[in-house]
């Protein structure tokens, strides 16, 4: 069986050399797969695909040189309060999971006074 490679042709002024292109689309496939909305309609199956395509037509915007520093930069110092976050609001689960259990315990403590019989006076009483 033979394997034909066909050349990606884009007027995108932005796309170098075809290695700039499999970055781009690499980080456009991850993005994708991580739940982004595609920037373009495609007949495409695979994520992959999608993201050259999108890639090669010029709907993602590349950065190059001291723009891409900077934003790799930042979406580090993202990632790193985004994991903060997520430890801090580990350390306060027990907090919210004993103020559950309490208001499920009212709950069922409730219900089980359902089982009674009220009267109209009990349920609509003045308080």
């Amino acid at each position: 069986m033979d394997i034909i490679s066909l050349p990606i042709e884009t007027d995108n002024e932005e796309i170098d050399g075809t290695y700039r292109l499999v970055i781009a689309s690499i980080q456009r496939a991850k993005h994708l797969s991580e739940g982004a909305l595609p920037k373009k309609a495609s007949k495409a199956n695979k994520i992959t695909t999608l993201a050259i395509e999108e890639v090669a037509s010029g709907k993602v915007n590349l950065l190059k040189g001291k723009a891409a520093v900077l934003a790799r930069a930042e979406s580090k110092k993202n990632t790193t309060k985004r994991m903060m976050d997520e430890a801090q609001q580990k350390e306060t689960m027990p907090e919210d999971v004993s103020e559950l259990e309490k208001d499920l315990k009212v709950y069922l403590s409730e219900k089980g006074d359902v089982n009674k019989k009220k009267s109209i006076e009990d349920i609509f009483g003045d308080s």
